[in-house]
Parts: structure tokens; C-alpha cells; sequence
């Protein structure tokens, strides 16, 4: 999909007040990623988060694509390091404790404390057949949703009517 598709699509629900990238690895497609805040922040006031499983000091040393300087003087909030399931404990925006939140700007520096302490928070949406997941979901909450849609004993999937 071309930024400017996806931007229309973004941009549909009046509800949308930032943008969050996040993996796959952002930093591979950092060139397009910042021509899709750019579009879309042209059009309405945005904040940008974007996480990384790059460190941000080997990111301005040695970027590893095109993009990725660009990419970084967009975000507000840059989350760096590789995500550890050992390590999530299950508080803040940030996805395990190995990982460090950069305030690039000041613009979500009100919201520092709800990076690293805070008790997560996820949405779940249900719109027609599809149910997204909006936030960062809790330890477990996952696998507590593929429990409900694992075929029971036998063999008939009756965990939908639960």
C-alpha cells in the first residue's frame, strides 16, 4: 500500500491523534514511514511513537537505512531495544524493561510516567466481523484470547459462543 492510501485510510476515523510504528522493524522502511506521518500530520495535528529494536545512539551513528534521520526528527517518542518476553513486566508503554523511552520532543513529555509505571491498557474493537486490538496488551491477554478461539476436544469450535 502507497503512504498516501494508507494515510486516507488512517485518517478515515477522527479519533486517530498519533501514529505508532512499531514491528515488524520499522527502521527497514523508515523512507516511506516518514513520508506517512508527513502526510498525514499535514492534514491534522499528530503525535509520533515509533518503536525500534535498535539502539537510538546506533541509529544517529550508523543508520542501517535511508530514512531513518528523517524518521527520528518526526517522532516524539522513540522506544529502543529488542522487546524480552523475560523481561515484560507488564507496565508502561514500553514493551520490557531492556527497553529505554526517548522523549525527542516535549510534546508527550506529560505523559513520561505512562511510558515506564503505569498499568497497561488495551481496546478491544469489534466493527462488523473483525475485532482489533488497540493498545498494548497486559501479559496474557494473548493467550487468553487465542484460548477462546482454539477448537475444543471435540474437535467443534465452540469457544465463540462463550
Amino acid at each position: 500500500m502507497h503512504p498516501a492510501e494508507l494515510v486516507q485510510h488512517l485518517l478515515d476515523d477522527p479519533s486517530v491523534e498519533g501514529l505508532t510504528f512499531s514491528g515488524g522493524e520499522p527502521m527497514a522502511q523508515a523512507a516511506a514511514l516518514a513520508e506517512t506521518y508527513r502526510l498525514a500530520s499535514a492534514n491534522r495535528s499528530l503525535t509520533l511513537i515509533c518503536y525500534t529494536g535498535y539502539r537510538l545512539e546506533q541509529l544517529r551513528e550508523r543508520p542501517p537505512n535511508p530514512g531513518v534521520g528523517e524518521l527520528l526528527e518526526l517522532a516524539d517518542v522513540l522506544i529502543d531495544g529488542l522487546y524480552s518476553r523475560t523481561a515484560d513486566d507488564g507496565r508502561g508503554l514500553r514493551g520490557s524493561t531492556n527497553q529505554q523511552v526517548h522523549h525527542l520532543t516535549g510534546r508527550l513529555a506529560a505523559f513520561a510516567d505512562e511510558f515506564v509505571t503505569t498499568s497497561r491498557r488495551a481496546e478491544i474493537i469489534v466493527r462488523d466481523e473483525r475485532m482489533h486490538l488497540v493498545g498494548l496488551p497486559p501479559p496474557g491477554l494473548i493467550d487468553a484470547l487465542q484460548q477462546l478461539w482454539e477448537p475444543d476436544d471435540h474437535g467443534r469450535d465452540e469457544s465463540r459462543t462463550r
